[in-house]
This record gives structure tokens, sequence and C-alpha cells, in this order.
């Protein structure tokens, strides 16, 4: 899943971005409103992390922006601005969750999930479709016959966004859009690649091709 993180405390990205990367999200940064706002509305991501207090334009009117043009995305807002009316004021923006500065990875982590999975209306914690149970926190999928297996990075991205979206019909350039993010080197072949071992873990019929269109998440490997 890709990940836009708009924050201009560059401590914080730097280690905001390690710790999300390593939670499986591919992450593109804003360091400030402007940009946050204008990359936000690209389609390509599915959550951001907004901080309210950005530079040229604040997260707030950001938000606003994003809502007025009927942009969906989810967002998570993260800032030092911690006031009950604050908070009220960003949830009238139209924000779907809120976390004061200083916080916890682990809770951040937490919230994004939780959100992830409500946008896309599955329950939050591990992943269950088609018999199928993805771990976000160890990155493993346990398959119909109770084997567990360990995924590499692309793998464990790739069949998130997969569970996701079942049924869906997803084509190689909308799958490279949200399991890359801007500095990594894209290449629609190396799905092929990736789609191909799922296929070994799930089941061969699991994933289906749709020549010309894309792959669809069937579950029924």
């Amino acid at each position: 899943m890709r990940l836009l993180l708009a924050e201009d405390d560059h401590y914080l990205v730097e280690t905001l971005k390690k710790d999300l990367q390593a939670a499986g999200y591919a992450v593109d940064v804003a360091d400030n409103g402007v940009d946050a706002e204008y990359l936000g509305n690209e389609k390509i991501y599915d959550i951001a992390v907004l901080d309210l207090g950005l530079p040229k334009r604040n997260g707030l009117d950001v938000l606003k922006n994003w809502r007025e043009a009927n942009n969906h995305l989810p967002v998570i807002v993260l800032t030092a601005r911690n006031a009950w009316h604050e908070r009220v004021d960003g949830f009238k923006a139209g924000a779907d969750d809120y976390l004061g500065k200083p916080f916890h990875i682990e809770e951040l982590l937490a919230r994004i999930v939780a959100l992830l999975h409500r946008s896309s209306q599955q329950p939050g914690g591990i992943l269950n479709v088609a018999g199928l149970s993805l771990d976000e926190e160890s990155q493993t999928v346990t398959t119909k016959d109770n084997k567990t297996h360990k995924l590499t990075g692309i793998e464990y991205r790739l069949l998130r966004y997969f569970l996701l979206n079942p049924q869906r019909v997803l084509s190689k350039s909308k799958i490279t859009e949200h399991i890359y993010d801007f500095d990594s080197e894209k290449d629609s072949n190396v799905i092929e690649v990736y789609v191909r071992h799922l296929r070994q873990i799930l089941g061969k019929e699991s994933i289906e091709t749709r020549r010309g269109q894309g792959y669809v998440f069937r579950g029924d490997g």
C-alpha cells in the first residue's frame, strides 16, 4: 500500500519513513502543504498522514481542499495541536482519525491499519479473505492448509493490495502505483514475477490474469 506522509519535521520524517517502510508501506514525503495537496490529488495513495502545521499551506486547508474536490483519501491528522477544539476542526474538515504528538509509532501503525481496513470494509487486525490470513505485523500469510509462509517486502505489499481489493481488475500500472514509492525503480514486468511467487504459495488459480487488463484476486487457488 502507498502512503503519503505530509510532514515538515525532517528528523521525524527520517525516523517515520523507515518505520513505515519496515511495516510494508511505500512512502512518499511532502514537506509543505502545496506539494501535499497536489500529490494527494494524484489518486495513487491509499492513505495520508497529514501534519496540520505545514509551511506554504496549512494542513487544515489542504484537507478542506481535498474534500471540496471530492477526494476521499483516508487521512490521519498528525499534529502537535492537541486542544480539543483543534481536533474538532480537523474532523469537521474531513479527517478520518487524529493523533497528537508526541506519539508511539506502534499506535500510528495500528491506526493506519484500522483505517485502511475500515475504508475497504474489512475488519481490523489480521486480514482474513478467501480462507487466507495475512498477519500485517509479522508479514506472513497462513493458507487454507494452515501453513504459514513468510513473505518478502514486495510479496507482502502485493498480497495486501490484492486482499483489500478482491474480485477487482487491477492493471499492472495501478498495482505498480500502489506498491512502489517515487524513489523505487518501477518495472511493471517485475509484477509478473511476484504474482508467480504468490501463486506458488496460494495456488495457481488464486490470481487470475486478464489479458490486456491486469489481474484479479479470486482466492480460490
